[in-house]
């Protein structure tokens, strides 16, 4: 049985502080336990029901993980979910490791997005797409915010996220550098490279000034109706489709 202390420490990971501090982070969902299980993440614990333990006991026993088994309230007493009937685990968080981009190879970047489940979208739309890595600016949100892991329904082991300072690492990258803009070339007509960088903006402000001039192509989605602007992991998704179809 977990202590007291045990129970408020992981509690505590939803801040950002305390996930600092303790380089921990938790996953819930059966979905995304069952992932991070079966993924490359060193894993601290799991606090499991007991019906999700039976239906997953080959995966769980195999693991040779320690594991704990708690109703299915306490379980949402201690993580952000309202309702989990499977569980959750508490991982290490790896340490942010330059990114190698490759000749060939389309990468995403991102300029401070703010929202956890935004980021958490992309992350699940660039594993859609094949994309495996993301460069974060330092002030885009946590990957490991609760809301950000759960949003990627597991994708997150799969797609590495490298936070550095964008004027710092763009330019030296010799692979083409597209920018999503209110305006620019039309995204249905634009041959796009073999490989390159996609650099999406802040939900509100969309790509800072001091990044425009390193931006090699500037790309829009038309608009046909009367909605002001597209929510950043939409504008995401539409780009890389036409990407990857071209």
């Amino acid at each position: 049985m977990l202590s007291k202390n045990e129970i408020k420490d992981i509690r505590g990971l939803k801040d950002k502080k305390n996930r600092q501090e303790s380089g921990l982070f938790i996953v819930e969902g059966g979905k995304s336990v069952l992932e991070l299980i079966q993924s490359n993440f060193e894993i601290v614990n799991l606090l499991l029901t007991e019906e999700f333990l039976k239906e997953n006991e080959k995966v769980i026993l195999d693991s040779g993980l320690p594991f704990e088994i708690m109703r299915q309230s306490e379980i949402e007493g201690i993580g952000t979910f309202e309702s989990n009937s499977a569980g959750l685990a508490i991982a290490k968080q790896k340490p942010n490791i330059e990114t190698k981009i490759e000749v060939g190879e389309i990468v995403l970047a991102l300029d401070e997005v703010k929202d956890p489940g935004n980021l958490g979208t992309i992350i699940r739309i660039a594993d859609w797409y094949g994309i495996k890595k993301i460069i974060a600016s330092t002030n885009t949100t946590d990957f490991y915010n609760s809301k950000t892991i759960a949003a990627t329904m597991g994708s997150f082991t799969r797609i590495n996220v490298y936070y550095t300072d964008l004027k710092d690492f763009l330019p030296k990258t010799e692979l083409p550098i597209l920018g999503a803009f209110m305006t620019g070339e039309n995204v249905h007509t634009l041959k796009f490279p073999i490989g390159g960088i996609l650099l999406m903006g802040n939900e509100s402000n969309g790509i800072h000034a001091d990044l425009e001039n390193i931006i090699t192509q500037r790309v829009n989605i038309p608009r046909f109706g009367g909605a002001e602007s597209l929510n950043v992991s939409i504008a995401t998704a539409v780009i890389l489709d036409n990407w990857k179809r071209n």
